[in-house]
């Protein structure tokens, strides 16, 4: 059997968008064209998440408005969760609602209390166009809801809300790479 190669290690790491960035504020475009230029995205994805440290990356981050997202996330019960989405839809997102420290690549060095359901699954396909069902729950399920919301043009801050909101809006300004 012929071992996969391991996501990212042949990608480019790009520049990440950050708030304040048009493509983060606008939702993406559906994927629709498959083939070598989406698998390079892709793999470019995943090194520019691992060299950033983050467990999720919507393609937005990184200026392509298409509707992608990798991820390598661990659940509650430190499950690791790899791969990625294209055309991805939140089609289920329930359980208890969850306020948990959330932060954003495009947010660096930047977290607030924000409210997420502990369960989601989301319906896309894959880069070969084949269907992809996933579920996730508890940090998994976090990470799913926040990068189908990147794609939908959402940045996490607009879902905080009250003192962490204010709180999270002067780190905002303070920030030295602030748009």
């Amino acid at each position: 059997m012929r071992q996969r190669p391991i996501p990212g290690t042949s990608g480019l790491v790009r520049t990440m968008s950050l708030l304040g960035d048009p493509v983060l504020h606008s939702a993406c475009a559906e994927v629709t064209e498959f083939g070598p230029e989406l698998d390079r995205l892709i793999e470019d994805m995943f090194a520019t998440m691992y060299a950033a440290q983050g467990v999720g990356l919507a393609a937005n981050q990184i200026g392509v408005a298409q509707r992608v997202f990798v991820y390598d996330c661990p659940d509650d019960e430190e499950e690791r969760h790899l791969g990625h989405i294209v055309n991805p839809r939140l089609v289920e997102a329930d359980g208890v609602e969850v306020l948990g420290p959330e932060g954003c690549l495009s947010l660096p060095g930047l977290e607030a209390g924000t409210p997420r359901f502990d369960r989601a699954v989301v319906e896309g396909v894959d880069s070969a166009g084949e269907p992809v069902r996933v579920e996730g729950t508890g940090f998994f399920a976090r990470c799913l809801q926040h990068e189908c919301d990147h794609l939908d043009g959402m940045v996490y801050r607009e879902r905080v809300e009250g003192m962490r909101r204010r709180r999270l809006e002067r780190s905002i300004r303070r920030a030295g790479w602030s748009a």
